[in-house]
């Protein structure tokens, strides 16, 4: 990241330095972690899939009964991101119960080549299932766990042991059968976008699948906006025999053609 790189956040149409935009404090987005929010990848100034995290910032906020002005959004995006310039960032995007729609670019988190997973137990809050809510304190609290059994990130899993997802993105695995898996949506994991694209750009089986298929596969990798595709080194501190392995790198370059196609057509 440029050393010149310089956070902007707009609150409801107000554009300043982040380190000085404030919100009125009584706020149950702020109170009660009560709003909505979604990350976007900018290139060049450009964001990836804008229109569709729009439209699920719009289906969490229906979900919890939060209504927003996306046309405003819209409208405060547009001018964050003209003030911004052609940055390689991320864009973040809340909307809480207090009726403030906040915009703000940030400076992508450093992602390594292939990461480490430890098992969390996790029962999923149905009636946020596919909800991307701010009450997001289990999500981090499993990463604290994961990290205190020497590992670098989550991977939540079911009481019953079935696989859902790492906090902050999807996960695919190749099984010892071969089969390139990830999760269902039915099993209550997120809608993700990037999700979505490798599983058109792949032949990916999506099922309910126990922690045990994970543990044993040959390779895996997360997806995410801000990770793109990362590789997987270990789970529960057993070795893959490959990080990154074939199929991740085909993933790898199945985005990558996917991102630069419609980078293209913005």
């Amino acid at each position: 990241m440029s050393a010149d790189f310089i956070e902007l956040a707009s609150v409801d149409g107000e554009v300043t330095p982040t380190g000085v935009a404030t919100i009125g404090l009584k706020d149950d987005g702020l109170y009660r972690g009560d709003g909505a929010f979604e990350v976007i990848r900018l290139y060049g100034g450009r964001p990836f899939a804008l229109g569709e995290h729009l439209d699920r910032l719009g289906r969490s906020a229906a979900a919890i009964e939060l209504e927003f002005d996306r046309a405003a959004l819209e409208h405060e995006i547009e001018a964050l991101l003209g003030d911004a310039g052609p940055i390689d960032g991320q864009l973040r995007l809340i909307v809480t119960r207090g009726g403030r729609r906040i915009a703000a670019t940030e400076p992508v988190p450093v992602h390594l080549e292939t990461v480490t997973l430890a098992t969390v137990t996790y029962s999923p809050t149905v009636i946020l299932n596919g909800v991307k809510s701010l009450s997001y304190a289990a999500n981090m609290q499993a990463t604290r766990l994961a990290k205190s059994r020497d590992a670098d990130e989550a991977v939540l899993v079911r009481p019953d042991g079935n696989v859902l997802e790492p906090p902050t993105s999807t996960i695919f695995w190749v099984s010892p059968e071969g089969e390139l898996r990830t999760p269902a949506l039915d099993d209550g994991v997120l809608e993700s976008i990037t999700r979505d694209r490798l599983i058109k750009a792949l032949h990916v089986e999506t099922g309910s699948w126990h922690i045990d298929d994970l543990r044993a596969a040959s390779e895996a990798f997360l997806a995410s906006t801000v990770r793109e595709v990362q590789a997987v080194a270990a789970v529960d501190g057993t070795k893959l025999a490959a990080a990154p392995g074939p199929r991740t790198q085909e993933a790898q370059k199945a985005f990558a053609a996917t991102l630069e196609r419609e980078l293209r057509e913005l």
